[in-house]
């Protein structure tokens, strides 16, 4: 089966350039900070981007991140994105969803954000957003300061 699906998939990948429309998968880390103090956060995360002419774009993602403190557990995101082809591989765009809970006495929060978007060769790209966290009744506001690597099929 490994036989048909990983050159099914490395030919996917090199042929995203043609696509009008991408689906990426990526790998990031960052720093997460409240109340004074800030963990280490990494995640992965998997999304579609839509184009909506030849300088906009809007997308759905969803995503899985670890803060990298005792008592935490993985907290799953929803999220999308609109935004602006600035360039040749230069996405800029905001976005705006919701992350479940990062621990067993948290709630889930609302967050909102902004990020580039940038390809360095052929189907990977780099990235790095920001996102702020609202608080909530249980769980104080927070922010996110994240850098990712991704490959687009």
């Amino acid at each position: 089966m490994r036989k048909i699906v990983l050159p099914l998939l490395a030919s996917l990948a090199l042929a995203s350039p043609a696509l009008a429309n991408e689906t990426r998968v990526e790998a990031r880390g960052g720093v997460i900070w409240t109340n004074g103090t800030s963990e280490e956060t990494y995640g992965a995360a998997i999304g579609h981007d839509f184009d909506l002419g030849e300088t906009t774009f809007a997308g759905v993602e969803v995503s899985g991140d670890k803060i990298d403190a005792a008592g935490t557990k993985v907290a799953f995101g929803a999220t999308g994105r609109f935004g602006v082809k600035a360039g040749t591989g230069t996405k800029l765009y905001g976005a705006g969803g919701y992350t479940t809970e990062a621990c067993d006495l948290c709630e889930g929060q609302w967050h909102l954000g902004a990020g580039l978007e940038q390809k360095i060769s052929g189907p990977v790209y780099v990235k790095a957003e920001y996102r702020h966290f609202f608080e909530n009744d249980v769980v104080a506001s927070g922010d996110a300061l994240v850098a990712g690597v991704g490959i687009k099929f």
